[in-house]
């Protein structure tokens, strides 16, 4: 580029995205071509605009991802406000890579949709669109796509870490046992007769509570296997309250 020289500054917290040099305090001084927006040149250096909150200039105040920077702007560029509002309910849509944070949202009661292969950027955005689904990815590239509803990075390789990231991020409102983990259908209470094909052996002497999912028909029961998930559930619940909002 050989437009007017600016310089960036960007939050701590949007680091991850951009080169070593590009994260001092004081900002990096960049060289525009003149004519691209200011959210191209955001994007263009590594940072999603899903990742982006405000974007202050030190003289202008507050400016669009549209404006266009002219030569000696400085630029400060913001992470989003946590919780982050939607324009929607909070809905979200998980790309392969995330299967755990999937059934853990659902185990939840959070609706998660999860494609379990690998279905291609174009389509997950074009999903996200169509259901106006909030698509969580730690894919850098996909997270660009104009196509999408709304977006988030998943900063963390760990589910714990990942649930809890998302939570914050989103405060989404919490039912836990209230979807299939499998599926992310809704549950609704069943009789033992209904599930009796799906018991294990002694099964139905010792439980008699039950629920089956309304979109796979999959039964579910409070058994011993399900300890691990009750721990999950629990500890969420001591951090945040029923409306995903963190507890002081």
């Amino acid at each position: 580029m050989d437009g007017p020289e600016i310089i960036v500054r960007f939050a701590p917290e949007l680091h991850v995205f951009v080169s070593a040099a590009r994260r001092a305090a004081e900002g990096a001084r960049v060289r525009t071509d003149g004519s691209s927006t200011l959210g191209h040149l955001v994007e263009s250096l590594g940072v999603p605009l899903t990742e982006v909150g405000r974007l202050v200039g030190d003289d202008a105040g507050e400016l669009a991802p549209s404006y266009v920077p002219a030569a000696g702007d400085s630029i400060g560029v913001e992470a989003v406000v946590r919780p982050q509002a939607l324009p929607g309910p909070a809905r979200f849509l998980l790309d392969v890579h995330l299967g755990t944070l999937a059934r853990r949202l659902r185990l939840l009661g959070v609706d998660a949709a999860y494609e379990s292969t690998d279905i291609g950027d174009a389509a997950l955005a074009a999903q996200s669109a169509r259901e106006e689904r909030v698509m969580l990815s730690r894919d850098r590239g996909l997270l660009h796509r104009r196509e999408l509803w709304a977006g988030a990075y998943v900063y963390s390789h760990r589910p714990e870490e990942q649930l809890d990231d998302v939570l914050g991020r989103f405060a989404p409102p919490l039912a836990p046992w209230t979807r299939c983990v499998n599926c992310n259908g809704e549950l609704r209470p069943a009789s033992l007769d209904e599930v009796r094909d799906q018991l294990r052996a002694g099964t139905e002497r010792s439980y008699d509570t039950f629920s089956l999912c309304t979109g796979c028909g999959r039964a579910y029961w409070r058994g011993a296997h399900q300890d691990a998930l009750n721990d999950i559930v629990a500890d969420v619940l001591r951090r945040y309250d029923m409306t995903g909002s963190q507890r002081g």
